[in-house]
């Protein structure tokens, strides 16, 4: 099975050796989404429903890079540093997925920049 990197315009070099996005057949694969800028520092420091719309509007342009949409999510992992953000970053990423929602998992855990509130990584099927 054929599979293609997804490159959106204006991406960043990664902090480490992966892709933003890779699709394998109808099914998008979006790495771990960190509140980067495009020279990998964190944006919005301090602020998790802030970094949670800069992940979530940095997953949309890579589904849309790929001919997909929000509406296509199927399934988020979620990484929070801590759980007294948790619902500023749900009440962020239900505006996000107003319809049906992708099933998902959350958990709590460091993340590879301290400043990092949240990450994100979702499967699509377009």
């Amino acid at each position: 099975m054929p599979k293609k990197i997804i490159l959106p315009e204006g991406t960043g070099k990664p902090l480490a050796p992966y892709v933003p996005a890779t699709q394998a057949d109808n099914i998008v694969y979006v790495s771990g989404t960190l509140a980067f800028d495009e020279n990998n520092n964190v944006v919005h420091v301090g602020d998790a429903a802030a970094q949670t719309r800069h992940i979530l509007e940095s997953i949309k342009k890579v589904l849309a890079t790929a001919g997909g949409s929000m509406d296509d999510v199927t399934f988020n992992s979620i990484f929070i540093k801590d759980w007294a953000d948790y619902a500023a970053i749900n009440q962020i990423y239900a505006e996000f997925f107003p319809n049906d929602k992708p099933a998902r998992y959350c958990i709590q855990c460091g993340l590879v920049k301290a400043e990092a509130l949240v990450e994100i990584a979702s499967v699509a099927h377009l």
